[in-house]
């Protein structure tokens, strides 16, 4: 994955389309740095971006279109980095650094609308879906490294370790990723070692 690739740079359609769209989603993300969705205009989405308003209503019905399109690709973004649909196999101790290496890569290379629609102006209906996601991919992931787990233990693990890391994540996001990514990966790891 490219660094500095923002998922904002991924919408869909021809060149002039998704240049529009990209100016109208970081014009979002920019305004959403300091309020809320419900605080937002599409007028100053629009003059933010230096659109009008007849171009916004070309692509998208109202500002949470706008939202949910980005909320929608950073989900699917997030899949396919974390390849979920790989074939179930046992992983050790080193594959599970990578992956939470790949996870952390992700975030970091799409730091400013992952940030935005993970603080406290982003819409929670994400953030619970970002949180299913993780808990899901960390399920998959735990009982392919873990035995000795039923399926209520392992769910019950996954919400508390889930949480725990998607705080420490918005720590690091807000201190500009002062700790590497493969050290907060071994972290994640070490955390997660009593789990076993």
């Amino acid at each position: 994955m490219a660094k500095n690739k923002e998922i904002v740079g991924s919408p869909k359609g021809s060149r002039s389309v998704r240049r529009t769209k990209m100016a109208l989603r970081n014009s979002l993300i920019e305004l959403m740095k300091t309020r809320s969705i419900l605080r937002i205009s599409i007028t100053e989405i629009c003059e933010k971006a230096d659109v009008g308003r007849s171009t916004f209503y070309a692509h998208y019905e109202n500002q949470y279109d706008l939202l949910e399109e980005l909320e929608m690709d950073c989900l699917s973004a997030f899949e396919e980095t974390l390849s979920m649909n790989q074939p179930l196999r046992k992983y050790n101790n080193q594959e599970v650094t990578k992956i939470f290496e790949r996870m952390l890569q992700f975030i970091a290379d799409n730091n400013n609308s992952i940030q935005i629609l993970l603080n406290e102006n982003g819409e929670v209906l994400f953030q619970r879906k970002f949180i299913n996601h993780l808990i899901g991919y960390f399920k998959y992931a735990k009982k392919m490294y873990a035995d000795g787990f039923d399926e209520k233990t392992s769910e019950c693990y996954s919400v508390f370790f889930i949480n725990g890391a998607l705080a420490l994540i918005q720590h690091w996001l807000k201190n500009n990723m002062h700790i590497p990514v493969h050290v907060l990966a071994k972290m994640l790891l070490s955390l997660t070692s009593g789990m076993r």
